[in-house]
């Protein structure tokens, strides 16, 4: 099947790695799209629905992390050698960690519950209207998460291997569109016009994963001893997201065992994708 879809990629498409880089990125834009014009449809979503929702989110990156970036990082690119790819995958972490201090967490955009480690809107924005604040900040946060998700599909299509790079694509494509949803969402509880911002915030969350997909192709195509730390930098910056906004956000309103079977079915469409595809 693979093969498949792969000559079929490739017809349409061409050879150049960027060009997939690009496609990538505007497919995983495009779901995050969709995701953020469910409200059209799904006006009143109930947390239990969007912690479930998360959940899966967070089952696909958790399994996409490993089976399309940090194993195969290791095993081809790396030539069995797992220092550069773990280098990479600490540097990826930190760099969200570090970005966390400047952007507030989305968690607290998200729940209204403060963290003592999220920054301070109302010091650290000069918006004087609390709400408009919250939606800036939200707006900034959301982007800032989606840069690995970008660059993980720009290292997959830069790296030549459609096996790896197609599923991945998909993989993120799909957790997108709960992640979309749930800006959609969180615009709406700002009291911010539904329609507009149902457009608006998917637009603005996912357009950055567009340039950083080409970015990420077209960086390690170029410098190809970058390849296993840029695999290893998406996967642990996605790893970041899961365990440091995901996880606590979708385990604070009593959901907890929804939100659990969502990620491990998440998960579970994410390796019969890889199995499958790749």
């Amino acid at each position: 099947m693979v093969r498949v879809i792969a000559d079929q990629f490739t017809a349409l498409f061409g050879t150049d790695p960027v060009v997939h880089g690009l496609v990538g990125g505007l497919v995983i834009a495009g779901l995050n799209l969709l995701g953020a014009s469910l409200v059209f449809v799904w006006r009143d979503p109930s947390e239990r629905a969007m912690d479930g929702a998360l959940g899966f989110a967070a089952g696909v990156m958790l399994a996409a992390a490993f089976t399309s970036l940090i194993i195969p990082g290791i095993e081809t690119y790396s030539n069995g050698n797992p220092i550069p790819v773990l280098v990479g995958v600490a540097l990826g972490a930190v760099f969200l960690d570090r970005s966390d201090v400047l952007v507030p967490h989305a968690h607290y955009l998200l729940s209204g519950r403060r963290r003592t480690d999220a920054a301070n809107p109302s010091d650290d924005l000069p918006v004087d209207d609390e709400r408009l604040a919250g939606v800036v900040l939200f707006i900034l946060a959301i982007t800032l998460h989606n840069v690995p998700e970008g660059l993980a599909v720009g290292v997959g299509f830069g790296s030549g291997d459609l096996s790896t790079a197609i599923p991945l694509m998909f993989a993120i494509g799909i957790q997108n569109i709960p992640e979309g949803l749930a800006v959609s969402v969180a615009a709406i509880n700002a009291g911010l016009d539904r329609r507009f911002y149902a457009v608006f915030a998917g637009i603005r969350s996912g357009i950055v994963e567009i340039p950083l997909a080409v970015f990420g192709a077209y960086a390690v195509l170029t410098v190809s001893t970058l390849l296993p730390y840029a695999m290893g930098f998406a996967a642990g910056a996605m790893l970041f997201v899961i365990m440091d906004e995901i996880v606590p956000e979708t385990h604070l309103k009593g959901h907890e065992r929804v939100a659990t079977l969502g990620t491990i079915f998440g998960a579970i469409v994410m390796l019969y994708l890889d199995i499958s595809l790749g």
